[in-house]
């Protein structure tokens, strides 16, 4: 950490505790804290208490509903902010109450508004002085009406050095529960958000000893002599886990070093225990990798997904990239999901056929490819759905579909379908989720979206009309240099112009990967890779050797490239219609079981019906 560094919040409380009378402190506000002093961690009250005392002020009172005013940090505070105000200990203790004529609001507003010495009173939890903030009882209004009073009267005290404003600190979880009226267009009101701690801070944790503390005795020992031979790998160690642990607090990192500890982990192995403390696992499947099978998924691609060498290469490019770590290289956040991609395309081009394969190369199986229909996410409230909903709604206790899915399996392929269905507000939601790679749910909790790939999909361009003469934005007529330049303008003109999300296209970058129409000669090869399996599943389960002739094979192809407007579907739809039911038709009449050559000379139209034109003879 810098020499005299202090976070921004901090940094706030020192300028606006000379400006404002009345600071509102939101956010993290449940956490540990480093004392700039000492380096040791306190908690919020003991930082104010001792942030309080070196700006000048000896009357210190905290006030929170269930224990009413005390200083348990220094009661000789406590103590002067009684006599301040003419009372004994004893006087202040019994007002207790925040409500009401002789309540601790009305004291407070007494403090704030007095002349004998500065005073600085902080309202703790102050969330739980009011039961609802938008429809407050009229107590609570009497109470926050006298508070607001007091800060449009609120006073400076002169001291030996300097003038002291008499100070109301409110902390709170979220500034939303206090009565909007109270802060809202109120220039004596300054709201300050503390955040987590920043890389500074958490490179602090990590200096000096700091780092040896993470580790048992023994672990440290083992590996010092060879960390003392090549420093710079001590201090990369040390910046990988500062980089991960980005957007933890304190307390968090707090445990961090608890399990560390616990679980004997050694000390080159020290960013596994963020994948522990994230996921319960320490062993990360990105970090298994090797070239070999990266070389087979690329061969997986080819045969699995046909016409759409450009498509493949680019997926490829961001597998290997985040193999090696270089995913997030431009980008100075290391908690961003391990890759993003936008797959454009027409229906049944491959687009899901690739982020399954995607899946399977990098987790060993398809189900880790995780999709959502953004269609069924129309409406504007179904964010709820997708992340949970808050407390006291419908379906709280359930969480989001979202959140749910990542938090049992953060290792996966996260497939958005049809993204621009979904309604404006759920792409908000996106944002944080690209950018910070974690989200907070419903129920509080926070899930990691570090260790997925996100792909989005789209139609965008391919339906849409332009102009009166009803042709569409993209054709199968397009040669695929046309095409692409004509789908990343459409996406350009729908998140700029339409949806008015420039930011979200900006964090996609140029990952955007445009799916070719599906060529004949690609339908051809769809045909035949789909012939094949059928036949290798017959003769897998059945022993039947299917061999289809060259007449067949062709009217196939001739259906097939008469049903291109599908893509690869529209194939898949020929060969069942066309193969697969009059085939199984066959072997059921003709009771075929198992064994024999099962030889389909042609395939002919009956009454709306396909029939074989097939023999079965002994192999």
């Amino acid at each position: 950490m810098k020499e005299g560094y202090l976070p921004k919040w901090r940094r706030e409380l020192e300028i606006f505790r000379r400006v404002k009378p009345v600071l509102i402190l939101e956010g993290n506000i449940l956490d540990v804290y480093r004392r700039p002093d000492t380096g040791e961690t306190c908690s919020l009250g003991e930082y104010l208490q001792v942030f309080l005392r070196a700006c000048g002020y000896h009357n210190i009172a905290f006030y929170n509903s269930r224990r009413g005013f005390t200083n348990a940090y220094d009661p000789g505070c406590l103590r002067d902010y009684a006599a301040v105000l003419g009372l004994s200990d004893h006087q202040l203790s019994e007002r207790a109450a925040f409500r009401g004529k002789n309540g601790a609001a009305a004291l407070m507003a007494a403090a704030m508004t007095q002349t004998r010495s500065p005073c600085a009173t902080v309202l703790e939890y102050a969330s739980r002085t009011i039961v609802s903030p938008e429809r407050p009882e009229q107590a609570e209004v009497d109470a926050f009406t006298e508070l607001l009073q007091a800060s449009q009267e609120g006073t400076e005290v002169a001291t030996g050095v300097d003038r002291l404003k008499n100070l109301l600190i409110l902390v709170v979880g979220k500034v939303n529960d206090l009565p909007p009226w109270f802060y809202l267009q109120n220039p004596n009101v300054k709201l300050i958000t503390i955040g987590t701690p920043a890389r500074e801070e958490r490179e602090a944790l990590l200096a000096g000893d700091g780092l040896r503390s993470f580790f048992t005795l023994r672990a440290w020992q083992k590996e010092q002599a060879h960390f003392q031979a090549h420093p710079e790998e001590l201090d990369k160690l040390r910046a990988r886990f500062v980089g991960l642990t980005e957007g933890l607090s304190f307390t968090e990192l707090m445990g961090l070093r608890t399990l560390c500890v616990n679980e004997n982990i050694p000390v080159h192995e020290m960013t596994s225990v963020v994948d522990l403390y994230k996921f319960g696992i320490r062993e990360n499947p990105w970090n298994s990798l090797d070239h070999e099978r990266l070389a087979a998924a690329e061969e997986t691609f080819r045969r699995r997904v046909k016409g759409q060498e450009y498509a493949v290469q680019r997926a490829m490019d961001v597998i290997k990239r985040a193999a090696i770590g270089l995913g997030n290289l431009q980008s100075s956040s290391t908690t961003k999901p391990k890759g993003i991609l936008f797959f454009a395309g027409p229906t049944g081009t491959g687009k899901t056929e690739t982020a399954k394969t995607m899946a399977e190369a990098l987790f060993g199986d398809e189900r880790c490819c995780i999709r959502f229909d953004m269609s069924e996410y129309r409406q504007s409230h179904s964010d709820q759905r997708l992340l949970g909903a808050p407390p006291g709604y419908v379906g709280y206790e359930a969480g989001g579909q979202l959140t749910n899915a990542v938090r049992n399996n953060p290792f996966s392929i996260l497939l958005f379908d049809e993204i621009e269905k979904a309604h404006p507000s759920i792409l908000d939601k996106f944002l944080q989720i690209l950018e910070d790679g974690r989200m907070t749910d419903g129920k509080g909790n926070t899930v990691y979206f570090t260790e997925t790939v996100i792909i989005f999909t789209s139609n965008l361009g391919f339906h849409r009309r332009d102009g009166a003469d009803g042709r569409a934005a993209a054709s199968p007529e397009m040669d695929y240099a046309t095409l692409r330049s004509t789908i990343h303008g459409a996406i350009e003109e729908y998140f700029k112009l339409e949806l008015g999300r420039p930011e979200l296209l900006n964090r996609i970058g140029e990952n955007i990967i445009v799916f070719d129409y599906i060529r004949p000669d690609t339908a051809a090869a769809i045909l035949d890779a789909q012939v094949e399996k059928i036949a290798g599943r017959l003769w897998e389960d059945r022993s039947i050797r299917l061999v289809l002739y060259a007449g067949a094979r062709e009217t196939l192809l001739r259906a097939a490239l008469q049903n291109l407007s599908n893509g690869g579907r529209g194939v898949g739809n020929i060969v069942e219609s066309m193969l697969i039911n009059p085939l199984s038709r066959f072997l059921f009449d003709n009771r075929v079981e198992s064994g024999g050559r099962l030889t389909v000379r042609a395939i002919r139209s009956a009454g709306g019906n396909y029939v074989l034109d097939a023999a079965v003879t002994e192999e």
